[in-house]
């Protein structure tokens, strides 16, 4: 056994080129795939921890009685037992300046009851929003609030401001939007007390709000409307413009005659059981539908009800999520058949290649399962490290995307969570295929008697290529180009293998570009569309590298006697290296002829994941650039293999059986 652990580290060292490659290749496949597919559990687990920390509310009941919720109707809902928390207070959407109403954008007021206590987002139960700013007032502010953060649409404060709301215009505008008019003899009182009807507050600080991750607006939980689940691409087109959003203590709001001019108009619920929110699931749904038929009974048919259902911001972040799940899912398949290829393809070579060492073995006693082990150890090693690192590199991934969706979303903080279903997947189904075609291999070497062993394979017969039955091609190659083709064909599993490998490589380049082109020609702004097709792009285009200089470089170890013999008969280093190249370039051509054609349904199936973009919206020229840029690649791995051809020794040749 001491000589057997000697030689197994000899292995290594000989076969050093071997290893890096298929750690590599693993590395890749598990970085992605692990990568794209844990970025979706990250944002769901995300998504659920914040709706647990803030306590964000399961249901919004809207009053649609003019005086609000009576006492009896919250005390019904709290009755219940099945909810923790109920929030009591109204929101109005406004206009506070002419110039507000001319441009169509209202400002939101949300009066509060928990904030009667004081300006504090703690005291804030449910929808407990998150301070993202304080202001220096010195002690000088009038009746503070605070104000939602900006985003595209909302603007925010970046300092102390003082604001006035005239309550008389406030109820003008609410009776006009409800069909009505004030009465002729309130109105009139009003007036005359209008001064004492206007609050003057002041913006003393800036939070974000639990229930907004949209950044191009919000149409979520309007006023008395229930709006129906959006489609997260022309969202857009439905949403409210706000000018902004203000959290005001609900005892600012004046009395007249000893009774508020606003009564309780919203109730903001939360579920007792916090568990059952899990991005959506099923169990939260069945508790949603359910609660929400009690809640409809406790406060009769005056009351409106909005669920997590409702909410833009919850359901587009879940739809892209999503969105890269699928994604994941497609992207799997194909990254893992290119692997597993490549991978089958390396280690069967491995063990053909020691025939001699094998022989040794078993004249040495060594067993068939023990010299099978050495191999599979070797595979086991690579897998090993190539996973270990790819999960980091996956980690990394995923937190790049979570980065990324902060563009179009404000995200809530990242969790350190994440699940591990595509790397289990990418690392079982990689091990699988590498024991399997080690196994395989050495099965077969081990069967044979040593004296066979020792001999060296013939190379194997040339054959007719189809290209000989046309004369008017054939008649004009010269020699040079007639040995190509006759090599590249006669070498068909190898041939296949580097076409099957490029043709997929080829088309996850160009399925990255069209990605990357809906957004800078298309007209789509997501930051996290163009994120996607940036990381396949790069993924792809080491897919592709690695792919062709693994293969190349068995194709080059399996030919060392050969390339000897042309040595000797006097090929110089540049001829010699030609002799390969052409079938690697031959190889990689065919491959992209065959790759186009297949980016194309794996094209409709990411325009019909994401719900945008077309085959013929992409700009004719990416197909060049993806064209380009895997030619690129094996010119590149030519370049790197050059070297080993030029070390081989002539001496070689005096081996060679042929």
């Amino acid at each position: 056994m001491k000589t057997y652990f000697k030689m197994f580290g000899r292995m290594f060292k000989k076969h050093v080129t071997r290893l890096l490659s298929l750690i590599l290749m693993v590395l890749i496949s598990v970085g992605f795939i692990a990568g794209v597919g844990s970025a979706a559990d990250r944002i769901y687990i995300s998504m659920s921890d914040y709706y647990g920390t803030q306590n964000v509310s399961d249901f919004i009941a809207k009053s649609t009685a003019d005086s609000g919720f009576t006492p009896e109707q919250v005390q019904a809902v709290k009755d219940l037992g099945v909810f923790s928390c109920v929030e009591t207070g109204a929101s109005v959407d406004v206009y506070l300046t002419e110039e507000d109403e001319t441009n169509e954008t209202p400002t939101r007021l949300y009066f509060l009851d928990s904030l009667n206590s004081g300006l504090s987002a703690e005291n804030i139960t449910v929808n407990t929003p998150v301070v993202e700013t304080v202001f220096d007032t010195a002690g000088d502010e009038v009746n503070p609030v605070a104000c939602e953060i900006g985003d595209n649409k909302i603007a925010s404060f970046d300092e102390p401001e003082t604001i006035e709301l005239d309550f008389v215009d406030i109820l003008e505008q609410l009776a006009d939007q409800g069909g009505q008019e004030l009465e002729s003899g309130q109105k009139a009182m009003m007036e005359l007390m209008r001064s004492s009807l206007t609050v003057t507050v002041t913006v003393t600080q800036v939070w974000s709000s639990p229930l907004t991750f949209a950044m191009d607006g919000e149409p979520s939980y309007l006023n008395g409307e229930d709006v129906e689940t959006p489609d997260t691409v022309n969202a857009v087109n439905a949403l409210i413009n706000l000018k902004n959003v203000l959290y005001i203590p609900s005892n600012l709001i004046p009395t007249l005659l000893g009774t508020p001019l606003l009564g309780t108009m919203d109730m903001q619920i939360s579920l007792a059981d916090r568990s059952l929110f899990n991005a959506f699931s099923s169990a939260y749904d069945k508790e949603i539908t359910a609660e929400k038929a009690a809640l409809s009974e406790a406060l009769g048919s005056d009351a409106e009800l909005l669920t997590l259902y409702e909410n833009y911001s919850f359901l587009a972040l879940k739809s892209y999520a999503d969105d890269v799940l699928y994604i994941g899912y497609l992207l799997m398949v194909i990254f893992l058949l290119v692997t597993v290829l490549v991978v089958l393809s390396t280690m069967s070579r491995m063990v053909e290649e020691e025939r001699s060492q094998i022989a040794c073995l078993k004249t040495l006693g060594y067993s068939s399962g023990l010299i099978i082990l050495k191999y599979v150890l070797f595979a086991i090693v690579a897998m090993i490290v190539g996973a270990i690192v790819g999960y980091f590199v996956g980690m990394g991934v995923s937190s790049l995307f979570y980065y990324v969706f902060n563009y179009t979303f404000l995200m809530p903080p990242m969790t350190p969570k994440t699940g591990i279903t595509f790397f289990i997947i990418t690392v079982a189904v990689i091990l699988a295929a590498m024991l399997a075609g080690t196994v395989w291999a050495g099965v077969k070497e081990t069967r044979e008697k040593p004296a066979e062993l020792l001999k060296s394979k013939p190379p194997k017969a040339g054959k007719k290529v189809f290209l000989e039955r046309i004369p008017f091609i054939w008649n004009r190659l010269s020699f040079k180009y007639k040995s190509t083709f006759r090599n590249v064909l006669r070498y068909l599993p190898r041939f296949i293998m580097t076409v099957v490998s490029v043709a997929i490589a080829t088309a996850l380049v160009n399925v990255g570009l069209a990605l990357m082109d809906l957004c800078l020609f298309g007209g789509i702004s997501s930051a996290s569309v163009t994120a996607i097709g940036v990381v396949v792009v790069i993924f792809a285009a080491l897919l592709a590298i690695l792919v062709v200089y693994t293969l190349t470089n068995i194709n080059i170890s399996e030919r060392e006697k050969e390339l000897a013999t042309l040595k000797v008969l006097g090929y110089t280093d540049g001829e010699v290296c030609s002799y390969i190249y052409r079938e690697v370039y031959i190889d990689a051509v065919v491959g992209i002829i065959f790759g186009l054609p297949l980016s194309l349904p794996i094209d409709l199936i990411l325009f019909a994941i994401l719900g945008m973009g077309t085959i013929l919206g992409v700009t004719w020229f990416w197909w060049i650039v993806g064209v380009a840029l895997i030619l690129l690649f094996t010119w590149l791995v030519t370049m790197m293999l050059s070297r080993k051809m030029v070390k081989i020794d002539m001496n070689e040749s005096l081996k060679a059986v042929e």
